[in-house]
């Protein structure tokens, strides 16, 4: 009886996973640090070769408008938490450990998860209670992790993230000398191929949130030539024009990288199983311009401005994303979770957020439901002017009554907002005041890591299903 009760369970268990690998697609969400749209082949950018994101996105979606946060924490757990900020943004660096994030949603769902990259969210900064829990990236959601600034800075044992990085896989510390003649994002992307290549049998979910391309702008393996290789390697050049050239070759090496993940993906034949999603935190560093379709963008990192929330969005899942499309569908940062609970095949319930809207019909092919706005909450505590929006592909109101039509005014020159309007841009007003006027307010003034007062409003209602 043992014996049969046995064998019942075994091939109960192996007919469950071959049910979740048929139904279940693996996820790779990776996102950029510190590059926006203007830096990619496929969107228009003049000074840089991006030959494999240009492939990805002919190979699947290239989505023309999708919006995050101005700087890297705020967008990160808005990503993760599928919540606007005023529902749980409190400080620079930090992730609230009660928070529910899409890692954890994702492990109930039967996944295999796994982080690499850029942490940052343990609460270093302001050495809030847990700080120094290497465990923080487990508890999170994710099996399996390496990541820089778990539980140290840059200061004392800790350090740069490019050349002899100290990193934390799984919670154990390695230090700089372990790593020593290493370049950190090469280790990242070993470890994500590694991953993707040992859970390949089981549905996996894995979020890289990359260290490219943050300044320091340093050389690359490409481009580090003959110059000897140790943690000092991680100092800037003086000089624009030098810092320029390494920002290039970081922005190409991040290619490089995706396309050795994109390539094992189909060595492995998972392309018709697994989505590869690839996106960017913020704009681009203020320090860098860039041509783009005749233009110089001024990277836009830390405001408001398209320049610094317009991000970079390709899909591609073979088989089922049509090829070379370019959609106009709005994405908001809050829509990822949303999407991942639909690709996880789970149902929302009350444990889940509700600030998203899934996109995953689109990367089936169909219409699906897209949003009529994006929404931008934003106060980093971090020495940053604060600010909110609310957008169309179009038209951009700020909670001060600023309003621009964003396609032909990028740098937000012409306030339409002192105009008499009528016909689609008045309504189009209406309706984005609205919208803002059921939002709370964003905590004014450029606030920072010592500020005492920061409100939260969780149970804010539900703004989207008021479209």
């Amino acid at each position: 009886m043992v014996l049969i009760r046995s064998v019942f369970f075994l091939c109960c268990f192996g007919f469950s996973r071959l049910l979740i690998a048929t139904n279940q697609p693996n996820v790779i969400l990776i996102m950029a640090d510190d590059v926006s749209w203007e830096c990619f082949g496929c969107y228009g950018g003049q000074d840089y070769d991006t030959p494999r994101i240009d492939r990805l996105a002919s190979e699947g979606i290239r989505f023309e408008h999708c919006y995050s946060t101005p700087i890297c924490t705020p967008s990160r757990v808005k990503l993760m938490t599928g919540k606007y900020g005023f529902r749980n943004y409190t400080h620079f660096g930090y992730l609230n450990p009660q928070e529910r994030t899409f890692g954890q949603m994702m492990q109930e769902a039967g996944y295999k998860t796994a982080i690499a990259g850029k942490w940052q969210l343990n609460g270093l900064y302001n050495q809030l209670p847990g700080h120094q829990d290497p465990s923080r990236p487990q508890k999170a959601g994710f099996d399996e992790s390496l990541l820089w600034q778990v539980t140290r800075g840059k200061g004392g044992d800790g350090g740069e993230r490019f050349w002899s990085p100290p990193l934390e896989r799984n919670g154990k510390f390695l230090s700089k000398e372990s790593n020593a003649g290493s370049y950190g994002p090469d280790l990242l992307t070993d470890f994500v191929c590694e991953f993707i290549e040992e859970n390949r049998s089981d549905p996996f979910f894995v979020y890289y949130p990359m260290v490219l391309v943050h300044d320091p702008f340093v050389p690359t393996p490409h481009t580090v030539g003959d110059q000897v290789i140790s943690h000092d390697l991680n100092r800037a050049p003086k000089g624009n024009a030098a810092k320029k050239k390494n920002f290039v070759a970081m922005v190409q090496y991040m290619d490089h990288l995706i396309g050795r993940i994109t390539d094992t993906v189909d060595r492995l034949g998972l392309g018709e199983d697994t989505i590869i999603l690839f996106t960017a935190d913020n704009g681009t560093n203020t320090g860098i311009r860039s041509q783009w379709n005749g233009r110089e963008i001024k990277g836009g990192k830390a405001g408001m401005k398209d320049n610094g929330t317009h991000v970079p969005l390709v899909a591609r899942w073979t088989g089922h994303t049509p090829q070379g499309l370019v959609l106009q569908d709005l994405i908001d940062f809050t829509d990822f979770y949303a999407t991942l609970l639909d690709v996880a095949g789970k149902k929302k319930d009350e444990k889940e957020p509700f600030d998203g809207r899934s996109f995953f019909p689109q990367l089936n092919g169909e219409p699906g439901h897209p949003r009529e706005w994006v929404l931008c909450h934003y106060q980093c505590y971090w020495n940053k002017q604060p600010g909110q929006f609310a957008r169309t592909a179009k038209y951009k109101l700020y909670r001060d009554g600023r309003y621009f039509d964003v396609p032909i005014d990028l740098d937000e020159l012409k306030d339409m907002g002192e105009e008499e309007m009528t016909g689609e841009a008045a309504r189009v007003r209406r309706e984005l005041e609205h919208l803002l006027m059921m939002c709370p307010p964003v905590p004014p003034g450029a606030l920072d890591k010592n500020t005492v007062e920061r409100p939260l409003y969780p149970n804010q209602p539900n703004i989207l299903d008021h479209e």
